[in-house]
């Protein structure tokens, strides 16, 4: 237990909600103290979860800082949060991102700047507290919560077809919410029938041993539909290029730099140690589904007029080898699953920002109507190249490590099956390269482009704690994979246990 006083990782998930609160105080046409109070908020925030990081015991598997508060007992729902070396790095991530998303949106949000930040906090909040929620009701609180910035974010900052993409976001994500929410009930009521306690406890759920069938099988696809939705696995993919496009500068940061580790975190968190039998048996479909978007997320990113939707489609390929590593069960593909969330929080938030700084200057994303930035633009098409380079899995950048283990861990399972997802590696190459020969090199076609500012020294201070965390990563990966190891080779030895107790249990049942 950490010795940090009691309270921290409630002060980190409350204080942007607290920011927000004295922001709304705050006259409306002081946009730029708004601006200002809102980054001050986000980056006190980050420093103040800098210390759960640096205090946090990599070597233990348990829930750290946690905090335990009586809520509704006579329900048996509590406030329970806590941090294990999962979710500790992407709350650290969604501290990091936030400012930087918040500083993008300085000059490009210009209306209603008051209630943008406002939401972009009350966001925060919710995101946090899906990442340290211990409590299931606590966790479907935050988890729907967090929709309702969102859609104000993309539905009033946001492009032409803002609204569609809004209500289509929020509907999608309501769908699977809902049947989460009935699996929830159903684990509550059957764990207490079978205990005679009745919690929403994760830790308590946790510990009991569901038997195999047809029970276990709705559950964990109730809860896998909402993940998957978020994050999303192919099919269920056709909301994120539309919400991407429409959202602005900000909202896109955090969608892909945040929002969509949400569904991976439920799998990791809620589907393998609550349902590991199903989870062993819908392993296969979860493979095929995840090698399917693999490729076709970069098949049809290489096809795409537009720089935003080709960085859209190409998470649905990225998070596709998630989704891959989580479900090996082993310490390479499951580390390198958690790794490669922050790497494609890093990489493809870099993309967006990148992509909204060029849109700042040309208000068009078309490929078409660039070429021969780097004559114009040196340091932004240098940037620009390594980061396109950390996407598609250059060695010595962040993406290269995570695909690496995955792949590690992917070939243990199914040689055949790594090799085929190996491909989408190479097809990244194709749409990244290809499209960064468009827009950089070349003569410049199109005499608007002539005259383009280079980065200025707003666009540098963004941009650069983003870069240095790339090469970290690519470089010496130790930091930040030492802190996850432990807790995932306890939720491997959990789900193996668990899924041999269950069907021990079944065995003797069908014996009697």
């Amino acid at each position: 237990m950490s010795a940090l006083p009691i309270g921290l990782l409630t002060a980190v998930i409350a204080l942007p909600t607290l920011g927000a609160v004295v922001l709304a105080l705050v006259p409306r046409r002081r946009d730029q103290l708004l601006r200002a109070g809102a980054l001050v908020v986000t980056l006190s925030t980050f420093v103040l979860s800098i210390p759960l990081y640096v205090r946090f015991d990599g070597d233990s598997p348990d829930f750290q800082f946690d905090e335990l508060l009586r809520w509704m007992p006579n329900l048996g729902a509590g406030y329970h949060v806590g941090i294990d070396g999962i979710s500790l790095l992407l709350v650290v991530l969604t501290t990091f991102l936030m400012p930087v998303a918040l500083a993008s949106a300085w000059h490009s949000i210009e209306d209603r700047t008051k209630e943008f930040v406002i939401a972009m906090l009350v966001l925060e909040t919710g995101m946090l507290g899906v990442f340290v929620a211990l409590d299931l009701f606590l966790f479907f609180v935050f988890w729907e919560a967090m929709l309702i910035p969102m859609y104000f974010i993309i539905g009033v900052w946001g492009g032409a077809n803002r609204v569609y993409a809004a209500i289509k976001f929020v509907l999608y994500t309501m769908v699977g919410s809902a049947l989460m929410l009935v699996a929830i009930l159903a684990l509550y009521y059957q764990h207490g029938s079978a205990t005679g306690m009745y919690t929403f406890d994760l830790p308590t759920l946790a510990r009991y041993v569901m038997a195999p069938g047809l029970a276990q099988n709705l559950m964990f696809l109730a809860f896998a539909l909402a993940f998957a939705i978020k994050v999303p696995l192919f099919p269920f993919h056709t909301w994120l290029p539309d919400a991407h496009v429409e959202a602005p500068t900000a909202g896109s940061v955090i969608l892909a730099g945040v929002l969509l580790k949400m569904g991976t975190y439920g799998f990791l968190r809620f589907c393998l140690p609550l349902f590991p039998d199903a989870s062993l048996a819908f392993g296969p479909l979860v493979f095929a589904l995840a090698v399917i978007g693999i490729i076709y997320g970069a098949w049809v990113s290489t096809v795409q007029p537009d720089l935003k939707k080709l960085v859209a489609y190409s998470s649905v390929s990225h998070l596709g080898f998630v989704m891959l590593g989580l479900f090996t069960l082993n310490q390479q593909g499951l580390v390198g699953g958690v790794l490669q969330m922050v790497n494609h929080g890093l990489s493809t938030g870099a993309l967006f920002l990148m992509v909204g700084m060029i849109y700042e200057r040309r208000h068009t994303r078309l490929i078409s109507e660039f070429g021969g930035l780097w004559s114009v633009m040196p340091a932004f098409s240098a940037l620009f190249l390594l980061v396109c380079l950390s996407s598609l899995g250059l060695p010595g950048l962040n993406g290269f490590v995570g695909e690496f283990l995955i792949l590690v861990g992917t070939f243990q399972v199914n040689p055949w099956l790594a090799a085929v997802a190996t491909t989408g590696i190479i097809f990244a190459a194709v749409y990244l390269l290809w499209m960064y020969q468009r827009v950089a090199f070349g003569e410049v076609r199109h005499e608007a482009n002539r005259h383009l500012r280079d980065l200025d020294l707003r666009e540098w201070a963004l941009l650069a704690p983003v870069l240095v965390l790339i090469v970290w990563i690519g470089v010496y990966p130790k930091t930040f994979t030492a802190k996850t190891e432990a807790t995932v080779q306890a939720l491997i030895a959990q789900v193996e246990s668990k899924a041999s107790v269950a069907q021990r249990s079944g065995l003797r049942q069908a014996a009697r």
